[in-house]
C-alpha cells in the first residue's frame, strides 16, 4: 500500500517568547530576555507548512499546549484564582513561573517517536510522546502532548499510543529529534537509527564537560521495544558536539529515505554505524567535513536542521533556515550538494524562521515525521491535515488571537493568559480535537 511521510508541524503558541531556559541550547541562551513577535512566529511557521504543501509533501498540524500551565504551578504548592497563582508564582519563582509559560512545545520533533506500521512486529503505528525529564519547562508537556496523539491518532486498530517513559535522568528521552528512519521508500521497511547522548547506568559514562547528554541509551532502547522494532541501530553522540551546542542530534545531521547527510564530528564511533546503514541498505552516507564546515558553523547556522524530504517526483528537497545564506561555508556546501549527482537533491529552499531560530529551533525542529499509509491516513483526524483553506483559516486565527510584541515580563499579565485560552478553545474547534486542555475540563 503506498505511505507517506507526514510532516506533523507544531503551531506556534501565544506566549512565545525568550525567557532562555534551555542550557547547552546556544541560540536560546544567547536571546534570552529579547522581545518576541508571537504573531510573526506563528505566520512564519505556517508559511514553513505552505510551502511543503505547495511542493507535494503531505503536511499537518499539532496545536500549542495550554500556557501559562496554572496545573502545574497548583502542584507546586500556589493556590488561589488563576489570576492570584500568576502573580504569586512570578514574584516568588520566576524561573519556574517562567518555565511554566514556556511555548517550547511548538519543536515537535521532540514530541514524540514514531515507529510505522511497516516496522513494527504487531503491523501498528506507534508514538510515544517524549518525557524530556531534561529540562522543567520541557517535561511538562508530556501528558498534553499524549492527549493531542490520542486525539489525532484515536483509531486503536491502526495506532497504539503508549505512555511516556518514566521521568527521571534515567530515562529522559527527547523524542525524534535523536531518531532518523532510513527505508528504501515510505512503503518498505526501515532501519532506525537512534542517537543518545550517555548510559544512566553505566559505572563509567562517557559524557560531555559543558552541556548536558539529554538522551539516554536505555531510553532509546526502551523505545525501540515499546515499539517492537525489528530493525534498530544505535549510536552515541559525539560528547565534543554536545559541548558545542549540539543539543540534539537533528542539529548536526539529517537523513531521508535512503539519504543521510551527517558532521563528520557527530558521533562516538560513527564509521561503524555508517558501514551497517550501507551493509544492509545501501544508504548513500554523505560525511560533510570540518575542513568544509566547521562544527560552530554547523550550530550557528542549523545547516543539519534543515528538512530534507522526498517530491512528487522521486527526487528530494532541502528546506533549510534562512541563516544558511549568509554564512559563505555553509551556502558553499549547500550549492555543492544540489548539484552532486550521486544525491537526490535537487533544490534547497531558504526560509526565513528567525523568530524561531532565535530560541533554537530550526525548521526540522517544528516538526514530527510520522510515516503512515492510505488507510491510516484515512482512519487519523482528517481536521489536522493542511490545506490551503485550513492555511487561511488559521492565518486568520493568528492575526485576531495573538500579540505582536511579548517581553518576559508580560506572562504574567492575566489578560495574556485569558487570550491564550481563548485561542486555544478556537483552535480545538477549527481541528475538531475535543478538550484536549486542563482548562477545557
Amino acid at each position: 500500500m503506498k505511505a507517506y511521510e507526514v510532516n506533523f508541524d507544531g503551531i506556534v503558541g501565544p506566549t512565545h517568547n525568550y525567557s532562555g531556559l534551555s542550557f547547552g541550547n546556544v541560540a536560546s541562551l544567547n536571546h534570552k530576555m529579547n522581545p518576541s513577535n508571537p504573531k510573526e512566529a506563528a505566520l512564519q511557521g505556517l508559511e514553513k507548512m505552505r510551502l511543503l504543501h505547495d511542493l507535494g509533501v503531505k503536511q499537518a498540524v499539532l496545536p500549542p499546549h495550554e500556557r501559562p500551565y496554572i496545573p502545574v504551578l497548583r502542584a507546586l504548592g500556589f493556590t488561589g484564582k488563576d489570576s492570584d497563582i500568576l502573580i504569586q508564582a512570578s514574584q516568588t519563582v520566576p524561573e519556574i513561573f517562567e518555565s511554566c509559560c514556556s511555548a517550547a512545545a511548538m519543536w515537535t520533533a521532540n514530541a514524540a517517536t514514531m515507529t510505522p506500521s511497516l516496522d513494527s512486529f504487531d503491523h501498528k503505528l506507534h508514538l510515544t510522546a517524549a518525557n524530556l525529564s531534561n529540562k522543567f519547562h520541557r517535561s511538562i508537556e508530556a501528558a498534553t502532548t499524549t492527549r493531542i496523539l490520542q486525539a489525532i491518532f484515536s483509531n486503536s486498530n491502526y495506532f497504539t499510543i503508549h505512555q511516556p517513559l518514566p521521568a527521571g535522568a534515567y530515562f529522559s528521552d527527547e523524542g525524534a529529534a535523536n531518531h532518523t528512519r532510513f527505508c528504501r521508500g515510505y512503503d518498505q521497511e526501515g532501519i532506525h537509527l537512534f542517537v543518545y547522548g550517555k548510559h544512566s547506568f553505566s559505572s563509567d559514562p562517557v559524557v560531555p564537560k559543558r552541556y548536558p547528554a539529554r538522551q539516554t541509551i536505555e531510553a532509546s532502547q526502551a523505545i525501540a521495544r515499546q515499539h517492537q522494532v525489528k530493525n534498530a541501530l544505535f549510536v552515541q553522540q559525539n560528547p565534543a558536539a554536545i559541548d558545542a551546542g549540539v543539543f540534539h542530534n537533528d542539529v548536526i545531521s539529517v537523513g531521508n529515505e535512503k539519504v543521510f547527510l551527517y558532521h563528520e564530528e557527530a558521533f562516538v564511533g560513527g564509521d561503524a554505524i555508517v558501514q551497517q546503514l550501507q551493509e544492509k541498505m545501501s544508504v548513500i552516507c554523505h560525511q560533510v567535513h570540518s575542513s568544509e564546515v566547521s562544527l560552530k558553523e554547523a550550530v550557528d547556522t542549523y545547516l543539519f536542521n534543515s528538512q530534507l524530504v522526498t517530491l512528487p517526483n522521486g527526487k528530494m528537497a532541502m528546506i533549510a533556515p534562512k541563516e544558511c545564506q549568509n554564512v559563505r561555508t555553509v551556502f558553499g556546501l549547500l550549492e555543492r550538494l544540489k548539484n552532486n549527482a550521486s544525491l537526490p537533491i535537487q533544490d534547497v529552499y531558504y526560509l526565513d524562521l528567525h523568530q524561531s531560530m532565535r530560541n533554537g529551533g530550526g525548521p526540522a525542529c517544528l516538526r514530527l515525521r510520522v510515516v503512515m499509509n492510505e488507510t491510516e491516513i484515512a482512519h487519523a483526524n482528517e481536521h489536522v491535515f493542511f490545506t490551503p483553506e485550513l492555511h487561511e483559516t488559521l492565518k486568520n486565527w493568528v492575526n485576531e488571537h495573538y500579540r505582536d510584541r511579548l517581553l518576559p515580563q508580560d506572562l504574567k499579565d492575566p489578560l495574556l493568559m485569558e487570550e491564550s485560552r481563548k485561542a486555544l478553545e478556537t483552535l480545538t474547534n477549527i481541528l475538531h480535537l475535543g478538550s484536549i486542555y486542563d482548562f477545557q475540563k
